[in-house]
């Protein structure tokens, strides 16, 4: 504040004197002068009046004013009253919600209206007086121009203020729901705080963030009608709220739309949750998006979906049960040599991606379907189950993810 008082007082003493006289003089006019400056702003826009009453209105335009006035005349070395009270006038505006412009219009309004009273109290009356406010126009309005700088200033430091816990109010509201707190009015505030439907189609997506190698801020960049996304970083994985909207003509929507558009766009691999009714069912569609994640072996990329997973997802959250399945199923597969072990569970994954064709599964491994049968024959010898039989195959199939989970190892 110190760098706006150039220019601030008048040349000479004489000057000064002349001045000061001048303002003093304006002082007892000033409760018309703020009835005037608040009948004009109420002109220039309704919002004044709905930011504050009028009286509160009165009380600090009155205040303002006066110190400004006394500003003007006020000697060199005296501290800047107009500077801090413009300062405190900032802040309050900011956050009473009036909007910047209106403030700065306020400040010019002012100043206009005790500039002209000047004027008027000396014009033709005594022309010496008149000649000084004349030379002190450049002060005066520096002043004044001072004061509107000061007052924005602090407007705009504590809007960032009130930004930055709004914003962290809001995501702590967010992370309550992703938590599945339990809370009156929780899901409330936070759809009326975030612009979000409170009740509505939406999905939750956990990625997995291994690497730091400028990717993983790309997908906060997607945009695309039908889906909102609201991101939140966590120590070992970031997690979006997907909002499920109405999607284009022609585009997919819901979770197809949403895989789609993640898929290539998103640092290492992800899951994605059901879809759940509302922001209350947040804390249920993380979970479930957190065991998507969970059926990824290390090393994948992709995004998988939940209900595609359905299988995998029982296995991976019952880790004591999947690991005693494993030995009670593949136990002896598994005491094998590993070049051995390796091609026969090649190839049962082969046969089970090409549903059950031995020929279809041939052709992948290039090999003869005869080839086929009997690395599959001697699967079932060595687990004692049959593969046409429902319940064994499942059994087979639910073992051999449960193993390649628990090893890392990606499917043939």
């Amino acid at each position: 504040m110190t760098g706006t008082k150039s220019g601030r007082r008048p040349r000479t003493g004489h000057d000064w004197k002349l001045l000061k006289e001048a303002c003093t003089a304006l002082l007892p006019r000033l409760p018309e002068l703020v009835d005037e400056h608040l009948r004009q702003l109420g002109e220039h826009s309704p919002v004044y009046g709905r930011v504050l009453p009028y009286d509160a209105q009165w009380r600090e335009a009155e205040e303002a004013m006066r110190i400004g006035i006394e500003a003007i005349s006020a000697p060199r070395a005296s501290p800047r009253r107009d500077l801090e009270y413009a300062e405190e006038a900032g802040r309050r505006r900011a956050q009473q919600g009036l909007p910047l412009d209106l403030l700065v219009h306020s400040y010019r309004n002012a100043g206009y209206l005790v500039w002209d009273s000047l004027l008027e109290g000396t014009a033709g009356k005594e022309p010496e007086k008149l000649a000084v406010l004349m030379r002190s126009a450049t002060m005066v309005w520096s002043a004044v121009d001072a004061q509107a700088a000061v007052a924005s200033d602090a407007y705009r430091a504590t809007e960032l203020e009130l930004r930055r816990r709004t914003d962290e109010q809001l995501q702590a509201l967010l992370d309550a729901l992703l938590e599945g707190r339990s809370a009156p009015g929780l899901a409330a505030r936070a759809a009326a705080g975030l612009d979000l439907p409170e009740h509505g189609p939406y999905a939750v997506v956990v990625l997995r963030v291994e690497r730091r190698d400028g990717r993983e801020a790309f997908h906060r960049q997607i945009q695309r009608v039908g889906f909102r996304f609201i991101w939140r970083m966590r120590t070992d994985c970031e997690v979006g709220v997907v909002a499920l909207g109405a999607a284009e003509d022609g585009e997919a929507g819901g979770l197809d739309g949403l895989a789609r558009l993640l898929d290539g766009r998103c640092p290492g691999p992800g899951g994605i949750s059901p879809v759940v009714g509302g922001l209350a069912e947040l804390g249920q569609a993380r979970r479930l998006a957190e065991l998507a994640l969970r059926t990824c072996p290390p090393g994948a990329t992709g995004i998988v979906r939940l209900d595609r997973r359905m299988p995998t997802a029982l296995v991976v959250s019952q880790p004591e049960l999947a690991g005693r399945l494993v030995t009670d199923v593949l136990g002896e597969v598994l005491a094998l040599e590993p070049a051995d072990r390796a091609v026969l569970l090649e190839t049962l994954d082969a046969w089970l991606a090409c549903e059950g064709s031995a020929g279809r599964a041939a052709g992948r491994l290039y090999c003869h379907r005869n080839t086929v049968f009997n690395r599959l024959r001697r699967l079932e010898q060595l687990t004692s189950r049959s593969l046409a039989r429902p319940r064994d195959l499942v059994e087979v199939a639910l073992a051999v993810e449960a193993h390649r989970l628990s090893q890392g190892a990606r499917p043939a």
